[in-house]
This record gives structure tokens, sequence and C-alpha cells, in this order.
């Protein structure tokens, strides 16, 4: 049947073929994004909120075993089977889109969909926006595999079912569509805009026809609100902005850290997490019945919208929601962070709101405001994409009236967060991880790229024979799949090692010869080093320190290829 259908699309036009495979890209991502958020609140619902009704002495007991074994469960799954399911999901889905041509490894689905959908309902103090993106990527990628699209044609598929995924997440397609194009492509005018904008549409589709159309958060129809809520408006989003850039800072900064542990071994680092969240919640929950600190904190963040709190509880919430969640994504949880960047943002407003009503007139409307404008301004804040940061609150609450109040917000929260961090948050873990921006994401023209050090596209990791004895060769091909290794017996640069000459002079009992290796300074451009690698007789030319003449790193035809592909798609 699959097969029949597959050669049935491929039979089809390009431009229909393309139309068909974006709607199924789009379904499938979507489908899998409302499952998983169907999922975290069953699970949530079952674990934390009915205990609490129906057994409230036993409920400490209750979620605290529940928290552990989600907890060695996530642990266990992320790091016996796909490492890369940790964390958010988006700065993973984003490198996998400019690296390797938006493929992702088809156990990435499963893995992250367990993990993230048993942390969140657990009780983990993460979001689900952050999976839905990276899960949507990967189904579409996987399913335009199974189209026969090639590895290196399946950008488009990720792109697209990163918009549907986040699209069902919030309800909020427009949004998804600015996400995607603002930190995803970092283009607004992406050639992809068409796929994205469609595959978003069916996301939204799909969320009505299985969830209903309601937004997000139920709110009341405000009128317009006073002065007094605007004039207010830029502290509430500096505290947002504020909070966000703590929350950034701690949770990086936890997250290095812990990766230099050696008693603890990753796979029980998330129920440590477990562990700091359920003191925090139990700390909140034994004095004020609230559950804010645990899985989404949707509840709390809607009775602030809705019924207000008081500005003491609003504090303690913000506090121990804002550590709960460094522990969890910096010691290594499955889930994003665009919820609790929410509660953050709707805690920092309602508690100006609750302190600053006992000596100003606030009414329903301006108290909305401000939480909604907190919201924004921490998610803006912490991903710096302000277009998404506006749309994404005012699609979850379908209020017009916000719209000024929330751009004023946004303003705010991007002179704080861009004065006090220089990267958005899945930048700053791409870095931490390694990866230098400018070798992720190509420039959006080829004279920039042309004009680029060619350490830009570099391969600052490889693999250096510093012996031609043969048994050490033998031992580095076998664990190697080159075919070229640079030769440095002596700390310089010797030579070109080819796999198949050594191979023969091995069988003819002879010494190998090296080629002549092709070298280039760090500083020299793209556009200087295209020639010389032309001219290398073995494809490959290596980066030496300027000084001392030691290989750093290798660059190849491959990657210069690969690298001007992308140029060549983003300006198409």
């Amino acid at each position: 049947m699959l097969k029949r259908f597959i050669a049935a699309l491929q039979r089809l036009p390009e431009r229909p073929r393309s139309v068909v495979a974006i709607v199924l890209y789009g379904a499938a991502a979507s489908l899998v994004a409302v499952t998983f958020q169907v999922a975290i609140n069953w699970i949530y619902w079952a674990s934390f909120t009915y205990p609490s009704q129906v057994a409230p002495h036993a409920f400490p007991w209750i979620s605290l075993a529940i928290i552990t074994v989600v907890s060695i469960f996530s642990g266990w799954l992320l790091n016996q089977f796909c490492p890369d399911a940790a964390g958010s999901g988006i700065p993973q889905l984003k490198l996998a889109f400019w690296k390797d041509f938006g493929h992702t490894p088809r156990r990435l689905m499963w893995v992250k969909f367990l993990a993230s959908a048993l942390s969140i309902g657990g009780g983990h103090s993460l979001g689900r926006e952050g999976p839905s993106v990276q899960l949507g990527g990967n189904v579409a990628s996987t399913l335009a595999g199974l189209l026969g699209v090639a590895k290196q044609n399946k950008r488009a598929a990720a792109a697209a079912g990163a918009a549907a995924g986040l699209a069902a997440a919030f309800n909020a397609p427009l949004a998804a569509v600015a996400f995607v194009l603002e930190e995803i492509l970092e283009d607004l005018n992406s050639r992809l805009l068409g796929p994205v904008l469609l595959a978003s549409v069916i996301g939204a589709f799909v969320v009505h026809a299985w969830l209903g159309p309601q937004p997000a958060f139920d709110l009341p129809r405000i009128s317009e609100p006073t002065w007094h809520a605007y004039a207010l408006m830029p502290i509430v989003a500096g505290l947002a902005a504020l909070a966000g850039v703590a929350f950034q800072r701690g949770a990086l900064a936890l997250r290095a850290y812990s990766r230099t542990w050696r008693r603890v071994p990753p796979m029980w680092r998330p129920l440590l997490a477990g562990w700091v969240t359920w003191a925090l919640g139990m700390a909140i929950y034994s004095r004020t019945w609230h559950l804010g600190v645990f899985g989404l904190g949707y509840d709390d963040l809607s009775l602030a919208l809705t019924q207000g709190l008081l500005w003491k509880l609003a504090i303690a919430l913000l506090v121990a929601k804002l550590i709960a969640t460094i522990a969890c994504y910096g010691l290594g949880g499955s889930g994003g962070i665009f919820s609790p960047s929410l509660f953050f943002g709707g805690m920092c407003g309602i508690a100006v709101a609750s302190f600053s009503g006992q000596f100003v007139a606030l009414n329903e409307s301006d108290r909305i405001l401000l939480v909604v404008g907190g919201m924004s301004a921490c998610l803006g804040g912490v991903v710096q994409a302000p277009v998404t940061a506006v749309l994404i609150i005012f699609e979850m609450t379908h209020q017009f009236a916000l719209v000024p109040g929330l751009m004023i917000a946004t303003l705010v929260s991007q002179l704080v967060a861009r004065r006090c961090n220089r990267e958005n948050f899945y930048e700053a873990v791409l870095i931490q991880d390694g990866h230098e921006m400018a070798h992720v994401v190509p420039p959006r023209d080829l004279r920039s790229w042309q004009n680029l050090p060619i350490s830009a596209i570099a391969h600052f990791q490889p693999v250096i024979i510093t012996s031609l004895d043969a048994t050490y060769v033998a031992a580095i091909f076998e664990k190697s799949p080159y075919q070229r290794f640079p030769v440095a017996e002596h700390g310089n640069l010797d030579g070109i090692l080819v796999r198949a000459d050594f191979d023969r002079a091995r069988a003819e009992q002879r010494a190998v010869r090296l080629l002549p290796a092709v070298t280039a300074k760090p500083s020299q451009t793209i556009r200087e080093c295209q020639a010389l690698l032309i001219e290398s007789t073995c494809g490959l030319i290596v980066i030496t320190d300027p000084g001392e003449g030691r290989p750093l790193a290798v660059v190849t035809l491959h990657d210069l290829l690969r690298a001007q592909a992308a140029i060549s798609e983003r300006e198409g």
C-alpha cells in the first residue's frame, strides 16, 4: 500500500508533489505533537492533580515515588538510546537543519516522546513546546526519507515539521511560522516560507479538530487597559527579562559544571533534578496548596490571569520554579523552556500588579495586561525572537487589546536581555557544546561567505598520525573511516598519508610515500583556499599553526561543497 502511494506520488509533477508532501509532513508532525500534549496532560493528571485531590495527606510520598521513577526511566532512555534527545530539542534540530540537511535519526522520535512525556507529566519543571518542535522536525524528516527524498533535500521537511509541531503545541500557527523563520532559518525572507506556512496551517487544523479551537489561556474579554498598566509595563518587562537572564545563566552554568562530575553518571542526574523539583514543589504545596512548580505550571499561570495571586505567593512560585527549571535543564532533563519562561514572566507580572494595586487603581484589564506582558517579555528575552514573543501571546489569548502592551514589553525585554547576554539561549547551548555559530548557520550571500576565514568550515578535530609504525597506523585505520590523514611525527606537518598507498606499501613490504600537503593559515579566506583545494592532489587542505606549523584542522572538497550548497539554498 505504501509503495503504491509513493509510486503514485512520484508520478505527480514536481510542484503538486511538493505540496502533497508538505501537507503530509504537517499532518504527521502535528498529530505527533497533539498526541504528545495529550500524553503529558494525562500523566500529570494521574500523577499530581488527582492524587492531590483525593489523598492530600499521602500526596507528598506518592509524588516523590512518581518523580523518582520517571526520572530514573527517562535518564536511562536518554543515555542508553539517544543522548541528543535531552534538553529542549530546538538547538539540536537547528544543528541538524544546517549541518545534516535536516536529517535526524529515527530513534530520536520514540526516545524524545517517551522521555519528555514522562519527565514533564511526571513533574519535571520543563515545557512541551521545544520537544514538540524537535518531534515535528524528526517525524517530517523521517517521512521524507520514506517518500524517497534524498538526505540532502530534507531541510524543507524538517522546517515544515517544526512549524507544524509548534503550531499544534501552542495552537498558534502565526507564531510557529515566525519562530521557525527567526530562530531555525534565521531569515524572515527564506524560500522555505511557503512550506513552513502551509505546514503550520495544517498543524492548526489538526489541533482544532482534536482539541478544539480554544486558546491556550481562556481569558475574559478585556477592555482597554488604563495608563497605569502601561506605566508599570517597563518595570514588569525589565524584571521578567532579568528572570530570563538568570535562568539562562544558571541553567548553562549548571549544565557545564555537571559535565565535570565523575561520581554521578549522566543517567542519574535527572533524578537529582527531580528530587530538587519535588523538594521545592512540596515546600510551596504544603503552605499554599499550589502545584505550579511541577510540570508546565499552567494551572497557576491561568489562575494568575483569571483571578490573580497575592504578590508574596507569586514571588515564592517564581523563585521555586526558577530554581527547579535550572536544575531540570542543567542536569540533562528532556523538555523545553517556553512554558517555564512564560511562567517566570507571568509571576513577575502578577507580583508587580498585586503589589502596585495597593497604591494605584488597577482594574482587571490592567492586571491581565501586566501578566501577559511579563510572559512575552521573559520568553522574548530568553529566545531573543521579538516577533514570536508578541505573536505567541496574542494567539494564546485571542485578545487584540493586549498587543500595544506586548510590544512595549518586548521592546524593553530585548534591550535588557541583549545587554546581559550576547546570544539567545539556543545559540548559547550550541556554543557550549563546541559549535561556532559561523560554522553552523551560513551567511545569506555567496560573496560574504567567500570572504569568511577558511577556519569557518574547517574540521578542528582531525585524526592526525604521529607515527608511521605499521601496527599504530593499522589501529588508526580500523577506528577511522577516512581515506587521507595528516602526518606529524615530530609535531610539524610532514605530509598526507593515503589509506590505499599505505596498504600497497605494506603488501609490498616497502616504506610508504607521503603526498605533499597543501596548507593554509586559519585567517586565509575561503575564496583564497578554493584554488588551493582544487590544486591539491589529495583533495585536502591542512590548516596549520602560523608560528609552529602544527596541523590544526582539515578542509576537504566535501566540506567546501556542503557549505556552498547551503549558501545556494539560502539564496534561492
